[in-house]
């Protein structure tokens, strides 16, 4: 059963991870573009999607550490 429940917490992560990607890519105004299956982004472009989101999950983290140590 253990793995069923990884499974499903893949599941969710993808899916977190997909909607960042295009919220992220919303902001940029590269949507359109990541739309038409990605074929129409420049590397550049592509770049700039994974570095905002890896911008938001490091925020995203320190907010979870700063929350966790405020617990204790």
């Amino acid at each position: 059963m253990p793995k069923k429940k990884n499974q499903n917490n893949d599941s969710v992560a993808k899916n977190a991870k997909e909607e960042l990607k295009w919220e992220t890519a919303r902001e940029l105004g590269l949507d359109d573009d990541l739309q038409a299956g990605g074929d129409e982004l420049s590397v550049r472009e592509a770049g700039k999607i994974g570095g905002n989101m890896v911008k938001k999950l490091v925020a995203k983290g320190e907010e979870a550490l700063v929350e966790e140590n405020e617990e204790e």
